[in-house]
């Protein structure tokens, strides 16, 4: 199964790059240049383990993924991440998972490793799909955490984050 990844250092401790990333609404317009549309289904409010969510890619392309894992850094554990998974999305997908670790870089910052998993259908095409989708996701993953690593350095955002207001 292919898998795209970036990595990226943030100047903010791992607990402020987790609330980044999860921001939503107009903040995260603010720094993600993937999605055009986001929100939450089946009246939840809040991020958190099980949670759906609609997205609407900049593409036009629409997902509704699950949130797997929901584990925001806390007392005693000063390393964060967060995994989804598609539950009904592009008809050419059929898998796709997100994942997302924040771990301290030893310096106050953090270390961000966004990575995501896919498989493509039909699958008499997916050696071309899976190329071709690495190369597409490759060129989005990368800049969507170079849109995160704006955002940690974006004081409107990081007061969102901080405030739980984002």
């Amino acid at each position: 199964m292919p898998q795209v990844e970036a990595r990226v250092r943030v100047a903010v401790d791992p607990a402020t790059a987790f609330a980044v990333s999860q921001t939503t609404g107009p903040t995260r317009l603010r720094w993600d240049p993937f999605i055009r549309r986001q929100h939450f289904l089946d009246g939840a409010t809040t991020a958190g383990r099980g949670v759906r969510t609609f997205t609407r890619s900049r593409h036009g392309l629409s997902m509704i993924s699950r949130y797997g894992s929901y584990a925001p850094p806390a007392p005693g554990r000063d390393t964060g991440n967060v995994g989804m998974t598609m539950e009904r999305g592009p008809w050419f997908f059929e898998t796709f998972g997100g994942g997302w670790r924040f771990v301290p870089d030893g310096e106050g910052g953090t270390v961000a490793t966004w990575k995501y998993t896919f498989s493509c259908r039909p699958a008499w095409a997916r050696p071309v799909l899976e190329r071709l989708g690495s190369w597409l996701l490759g060129r989005d993953i990368r800049r969507r955490i170079a849109g995160f690593a704006n955002g940690c350095s974006d004081p409107e955002v990081l007061a969102a984050a901080r405030s739980g207001s984002g």
